[in-house]
């Protein structure tokens, strides 16, 4: 899943001081598990889509296509959203979509004194975002040969915004907490990978360092730690509803088919945070979903880090161990795959055979 953390790798310590790390094992086994769920990931080869422009009489602010960093890029890329909206200079906004992405638009453009209105089929706990798995980081979020200088500045600025501004969540109220994060492979890790020594984001993993074998039990030769920020979806996502109300924001049940359903709406300015509904709304042929699966196992209070290893991945979350490894593109099935679930289940017992 990940090839490398950041710019800067700081030296391990020797080996004959440092002590081994002793990590709760994971009870990976079929009797465990309690749910598998099925995510479709909106994503667009250029990366996400933040862009203005005319809706007849209206200005749509378009804010999506976020991949699998929706979560992760959320407050990022409502602040572009909202900027846009603020040189409007329109005080009423209508809002399209009540998952993580809707929700923190519509936050901020509260905070700049924007009465919103948050249009959705949906509410939390059945949005999109509330099949995520949570975890903090930029990832599965365009393809490399396609990213432009435009889009390179907006994903710079929306990674570090958004970095910062997630910290203030942390704590039970919004299901946030930092957590030990290990990158686990077989080969060496490329220092040359987009979140490696030489990528743009040293200051998103801090506490960076490799481990030496006598450091660690996992059965890869090499490990990569660092800290990261682990979202419990449910939480996170019924705290911002509830803060966007109390802040006097108004929620209506609503489907869009087309944009003509758009113009009847009496906000002047509309921010759209549809997702995958983009595609057949705005006629966006570059989203496609890439599909996800989830096997949650029964919750292990006591297990408090993260594995990445290759396409398999580990999150500790109160709700469920959660264990994943998925990344199928095209594929609009929500139907779970059994031989998936199947392979995945088996990986992570032996990444965890030794610990």
């Amino acid at each position: 899943m990940l090839e490398s953390c950041a710019r800067r790798v700081h030296p391990a310590p020797n080996p004959a001081s440092a002590p081994q790390l002793h990590l709760p094992k994971v009870l990976v086994s079929e009797d465990r598990e309690i749910r598998t769920t099925v995510c479709l990931r909106p994503f667009r080869a250029p990366g996400f889509r933040l862009a203005a422009e005319k809706l007849g009489n209206k200005l749509c602010v378009h804010n999506y296509g976020h991949g699998g960093a929706g979560i992760t890029l959320s407050w990022g890329t409502a602040q572009l959203a909202s900027e846009e909206v603020r040189q409007s200079g329109e005080k009423q906004v209508a809002v399209l979509g009540c998952g993580v992405v809707g929700l923190a638009a519509g936050r901020l453009l509260q905070q700049i004194g924007k009465e919103v209105t948050i249009y959705t089929r949906t509410l939390p706990p059945e949005t999109t975002s509330n099949s995520a798995g949570g975890l903090w980081l930029p990832y599965s979020l365009f393809d490399p040969d396609r990213e432009t200088p435009e889009f390179h500045q907006q994903y710079l600025q929306s990674v570090k915004f958004s970095y910062t501004y997630f910290q203030q969540f942390a704590g039970d109220e919004y299901g946030v907490r930092w957590m030990p994060s290990y990158v686990i492979t077989e080969e060496p890790i490329q220092e040359t990978a987009m979140l490696g020594p030489k990528g743009p984001f040293p200051e998103v993993f801090p506490e960076l360092r490799d481990l030496q074998p006598s450091e660690h039990q996992f059965p890869s030769r090499h490990v990569r730690q660092f800290m990261a920020m682990l979202i419990e979806p449910h939480v996170y996502l019924r705290a911002l509803l509830r803060d966007f109300r109390l802040a006097g924001g108004t929620v209506v049940l609503q489907e869009f088919h087309d944009t003509a359903e758009i113009a009847t709406i009496p906000q002047p300015v509309v921010v759209n945070c549809t997702g995958l509904g983009a595609r057949a709304l705005f006629s966006d042929t570059e989203l496609i979903p890439i599909k996800g699966q989830l096997t949650y196992l029964l919750p292990q209070p006591e297990v408090n880090y993260i594995v990445l290893a290759g396409d398999l991945y580990m999150f500790p979350r109160r709700d469920g161990i959660v264990l994943g490894g998925t990344h199928t593109r095209g594929d609009w099935s929500l139907e779970p795959d059994l031989a998936a679930k199947s392979r995945i289940l088996a990986a992570h017992a032996k990444v965890f055979s030794r610990l």
